[in-house]
């Protein structure tokens, strides 16, 4: 994908200086083009600013592998510069696509603290379904999980 080097370069900050994802170490170019290949039939969308810079991007991928989770997905968005309405536009374009795909049922997992996310899925219609507590460490400290679940089954919100 022509933009894997622009997603890559916006989610670095989130990788090395937040506890928002678990990885450790950023992904550059060819591993995210990797990410955004192996599910082809799974959208990946960007949007950008007037000078045509990469403000964000949310993607639907599997949330487990096994045959009977195949009309469920999981749904990230990160943006440039949060608060500025990019990632509810993302979402909701996501969803619809995830709607036009067939798929029912999406799950977003929210490190927590991370009260904007939280904000921005419930103003779509997710609601709070869980956590795992203190399942990843990062940042050197345990941090809890919150899943939050929207049914698409009667189209995207």
């Amino acid at each position: 994908m022509a933009d894997a080097e622009a997603i890559a370069t916006l989610y670095r900050p989130y990788v090395e200086q937040t506890v928002s994802n678990f990885e450790y170490e950023p992904p550059d170019a060819t591993e995210m083009a990797g990410r955004i290949a192996a599910h082809p039939a799974h959208p990946w969308l960007v949007a950008s600013d007037d000078e045509g810079t990469l403000a964000g991007f949310a993607y639907a991928v599997p949330l487990r592998t096994r045959a009977a989770y195949q009309w469920t997905v999981e749904t990230s968005v990160y943006t440039a510069v949060p608060g500025r309405g990019v990632g509810a536009l993302l979402m909701r374009a996501l969803l619809d696509a995830c709607v036009s795909g067939g798929w029912r049922q999406t799950f977003a997992g929210i490190a927590l603290p991370n009260e904007p996310s939280v904000a921005l899925h419930e103003r779509l219609g997710f609601v709070w379904v869980g956590t795992f507590p203190q399942v990843g460490f990062k940042g050197g400290q345990w941090v809890d999980v919150g899943w939050w679940h929207l049914s698409l089954r009667n189209g995207a919100r």
